[in-house]
């Protein structure tokens, strides 16, 4: 396991499973800590003050690493959070930006309401690591025509027909879309590790905006296996800091 990968898991499991802030700020985290994630205030200080609340709110917490991945500076985690024995469970994803050391610099998350164990739970297994960046591209061409263009009779290109579908919202991708007039803003960033891509974006659904990310499986060069993940944006006049991108 590298360096920001264990840092950005210690962070998860050390400080915000088991409490261990200032174990976090100190060797995890780089000089510098900037924040996109809905009611944290940028900073070091803005992350210990809102978990020092949080561990009150919640002091029993199960939280697992279910996937995770880097690709370049960046990591990727997929989380289930089960608080206070099942007073409130969350689904959360999020991409960590590591420094050349390793540490974490910047978070960005998305998080939603857990519903089901097929939502998040199952197997993950990084594959084809050589078709990392082909995969990529193929995720960033099916985001462009298919997402945003909606040029939907060419999907078969991208994503096969019986593609394994994990949101409890969707039951056939392609009317989901014309249904809720799904509309992809702009894609903020596209993460991969072989066989899974991930991409964080903006995302209008039944004219309301969302921060959104899709976790996909490829299986030669199709989509294959989609997660998503989904948080309505705040409001400007809401914001602790910069916003979720």
């Amino acid at each position: 396991m590298s360096k920001k990968l264990q840092n950005a898991t210690n962070l998860y499991l050390r400080g915000i499973r088991d409490g261990a802030i200032d174990e976090v700020l100190n060797n995890y985290m780089g000089e510098s800590y900037r924040q996109h994630s809905t009611g944290v205030s940028d900073g070091k200080e803005g992350f210990k003050a809102f978990f020092t609340d949080f561990f009150k709110r919640n002091p029993e917490r199960d939280i697992q690493v279910v996937r995770a991945f880097e690709d370049g500076e960046y990591v990727f985690m997929h989380v289930y959070q089960n608080l206070n024995h099942g007073g409130a469970k969350w689904i959360t994803t999020d991409i960590f930006h590591a420094d050349e050391e390793g540490r974490i610099i910047e978070h960005w998350d998305v998080i939603d309401a857990f519903y089901q164990d097929d939502e998040i739970f199952g197997s993950f297994e990084i594959k084809d690591e050589e078709l990392t960046e082909s995969n990529k591209s193929v995720v960033r061409t099916y985001l462009t025509e298919i997402m945003q263009n909606h040029k939907l009779d060419a999907a078969n290109q991208y994503i096969v027909e019986e593609v394994k579908e994990h949101h409890h919202s969707i039951s056939n991708y392609a009317i989901w879309i014309q249904e809720h007039d799904v509309q992809y803003d702009f894609v903020f960033k596209v993460l991969g590790a072989g066989n899974y891509v991930v991409a964080y974006s903006k995302v209008a659904i039944d004219h309301k905006d969302y921060a959104l990310f899709d976790i996909f499986r490829l299986d030669q060069g199709k989509i294959v296996e989609h997660w998503m993940n989904k948080e309505i944006m705040p409001a400007y006049a809401e914001l602790t800091n910069s916003g979720k991108f």
